[in-house]
């Protein structure tokens, strides 16, 4: 059985059916977004080899196009299943996150802005209550968007680089990251009042979001802290994982993060007295956030799993 306040380097779809049922009082996640930003980002049945490689024009442009991606209107016929894949690929993990969280309790799911509606329907489709969406406002954000009179340039087309000067091809400055509110439906005929009674998860603390320095609606706007960045490609705010999980669980409960990357959510759920399980099948990630937490607390009193 799993064990509270350990990590684990595993595959969570599977190490999740030995998580108790009506155990956890947050699960706190960052999902893969399955748009091919990294290796352990391609959720569907990939065809390409090109896939993650880099082009020549990549090289020159330099670290602000990491690996090559799939254009939006992919490159084969089966590159329109990768939402139909994504959405099947939340099915195969979400029914057990229902399971293990209490009656009333509080999920929160960074998803990409592509594939978040796939997430939201396979949530609701396995018994899940869609809360609420939270627009996180990250105020700064690289901008990717190629202009396309560049393409003409390299083709020395000059009507067509006037023509279309000013125009991009891409997406607009991605500063905002949708965080997505589930709650697991509680006794039918009850209230959501005897359901905080009975199991102490359901409602949610408005006076967190002063401590933070927010207003409490749905849209955050956090920066990272450079001092807790660069340990995973998407690495979130320790600050604002923190305020999710004094929003929604009290000091001693229970916070979960089945895809946990480099440890930021057990990082916040440990310094406000809450415990934890985490799971990450990326070794490299996993090491990384068991160094962090061995540095958070006494090793002697909190058990890790190698």
């Amino acid at each position: 059985m799993i064990e509270v306040n350990k990590l684990y380097n595993a595959n969570s779809i599977e190490l999740m059916k030995s998580v108790d049922t009506d155990s956890i009082d947050l699960i706190l996640s960052d999902i893969p977004y399955g748009i091919c930003y990294d290796k352990w980002d391609i959720i569907h049945n990939n065809k390409n080899n090109a896939l993650l490689g880099k082009s020549e024009a990549q090289m020159k442009a330099g670290s602000i196009f990491r690996m090559r991606g799939k254009p939006l209107n992919g490159w084969s016929e089966d590159d329109k299943k990768i939402p139909a894949e994504y959405y099947s690929w939340c099915n195969s993990w979400v029914k057990d996150w229902l399971r293990v969280l209490k009656p009333g309790a509080s999920s929160f799911v960074f998803a990409g802005r592509r594939m978040a509606h796939r997430c939201i329907c396979a949530f609701e489709d396995n018994g899940f209550i869609f809360k609420d969406m939270i627009a996180w406002n990250k105020e700064k954000a690289a901008h990717r968007a190629q202009r396309i009179s560049c393409v003409f340039e390299r083709r020395n087309d000059d009507k067509n680089v006037i023509k279309w000067n000013g125009w991009k091809v891409g997406n607009l400055r991605p500063v905002f990251e949708p965080i997505l509110w589930f709650m697991k439906p509680y006794k039918i005929g009850g209230t959501l009042a005897d359901n905080v009674i009975e199991n102490d998860v359901g409602a949610w603390d408005e006076t967190v979001f002063d401590r933070y320095n927010q207003l409490p609606n749905n849209l955050i706007s956090m920066s990272a802290e450079s001092i807790n960045s660069g340990l995973h490609p998407t690495q979130k705010p320790l600050t604002l994982m923190k305020l999710l999980i004094e929003l929604t669980t009290k000091e001693n409960q229970l916070v979960c993060d089945p895809f946990m990357g480099s440890g930021t959510a057990l990082i916040g759920a440990l310094q406000l007295g809450r415990s934890f399980i985490g799971i990450e099948k990326e070794q490299e990630y996993y090491k990384t956030a068991l160094r962090r937490l061995e540095k958070e607390c006494d090793v002697g009193k909190f058990l890790f799993s190698h």
